[in-house]
Parts: C-alpha cells; structure tokens; sequence
C-alpha cells in the first residue's frame, strides 16, 4: 500500500501461532504495517499506545522517521487479538499478557537483530517484550510505566522520554526504570522534557525523534 511518499506493506501474523503467516483475513490475526524496505541498519517494532490507531497519525509519523533513517519498520495492531480499538485503564493489567504474546508472534519472525520503540502503555511492553527476548538490541520508551516483574531483569540498552509534568504515567516511573536498569548494570539514557505533559508537544516531537535515531545509530 502506498500513502504519499509512505510504503505500507500489510501482513497478518496469527496471534499464538508462532511466526505463521496469513494470507487473508484471520480471526485470530494481528495485521502488521511495514514502513520503508529491507536495509542493514536492522529492524524496528514500533507499539503505540492506549490510543491505538485512533491517532494513527502520530505513529505513522514516528515510524516514516525511522525508517527514514533507513530502518525497517514494523507497526503490529496488537490490540487486534483482543478486538480493541483503545485500552480501557481498568483494563490494561488483565490484557497486558495477550497484547504481549500477540506482539511476540510479529517479533518472533524476526531475523538478526532489532529493537522496540514504544509509546506508553507500548513503552511498557517494549519494556517486558525485551526482558524476555535477548535478540532485542535496544529499547526507546516514550512515557512509559514500569510493568511488574522486572526487577531482576537484564534489559537491552534503554533510552527514556518523558515529561515532568505527565499527568497520566507519571514522571516517577521514568526514575524507577532507570534505577532498575542500573541495578542491574544495564546501559541507559533519560532525557526528561520540563513542562511537558502526557505524549509530548509538537515541540518537543523533532528532539525526541533525533535522540531516538541517534539512539539506535549506536546501539543497532
């Protein structure tokens, strides 16, 4: 699919099925969007957040950015294998699993190595995604929160933004990753935008997506 100057390319991968691949419609499928080609640098699994696709806008260009930057790009509908269109706060703690294994099923085709940029509540299962899968490279959490379980866990190195003034994952959870990651003598950055609130201003978007590049220029 082209949209302007964007590659789309469309797959399904079948939500607990391993790498399996569909070639229509599937009940249990998660469509994948592809952003850019092939290229060297490796791949990026991008996550939205708790808004899903319904600011798609914000993703897509997030995700021409990257692949800009000559990656591969990989956008998962993750919410798909729970027929969601937007998470439910009250609802996050009991989905979390089955968003994560859908998620899994897109990284587990993967070859060589990539990392995972996430948004918020995708911030979190970038988070959890990586401390179950060694392929991982690098992880850029964007106002993300702590997901449980992790406290012994050895994470691929991490860039954080946020925003001190995050009303709705507070600034608070940006400090606990990074004292996690160090206590486990892990590699991480933070950058922490003042007056910033929950997703970032416009003015801010053009430094968080040139730390995000340089990030995985060295560590992809």
């Amino acid at each position: 699919m082209v949209a302007g100057d964007r590659v789309i390319d469309r797959r399904h991968f079948v939500a607990g099925a391993g790498a399996a691949v569909v070639a229509g419609p599937a009940k249990a499928s998660v469509a994948v969007d592809r952003f850019g080609t092939s290229a060297s640098q490796g791949s990026v699994i991008l996550l939205y957040g708790s808004d899903g696709l319904t600011n798609s806008g914000r993703y897509e260009f997030a995700a021409n950015m990257i692949a800009g930057a000559g990656y591969t790009v990989l956008l998962p509908r993750y919410f798909e294998a729970t027929g969601d269109r937007r998470a439910r706060y009250s609802e996050i703690k009991n989905k979390f699993r089955a968003w994560q294994e859908a998620i899994e099923t897109v990284t587990g085709a993967q070859q060589g190595r990539f990392a995972l940029v996430g948004f918020s509540l995708g911030g979190a299962l970038a988070l959890a995604l990586a401390a179950r899968d060694r392929r991982v490279r690098a992880v850029v959490d964007f106002f993300g929160f702590l997901p449980p379980g992790l406290e012994r866990a050895l994470l691929p190195p991490t860039l954080i933004l946020h925003g001190d003034a995050d009303r709705v994952v507070p600034v608070s959870n940006a400090g606990a990753i990074e004292r996690l990651i160090k206590s486990n003598s892990g590699t991480v950055q933070s950058h922490i935008y003042p007056g910033e609130g929950h997703g970032l201003s416009l003015a801010s978007w053009p430094d968080a997506i040139a730390r995000t590049q340089a990030f995985l220029r060295a560590h992809l």
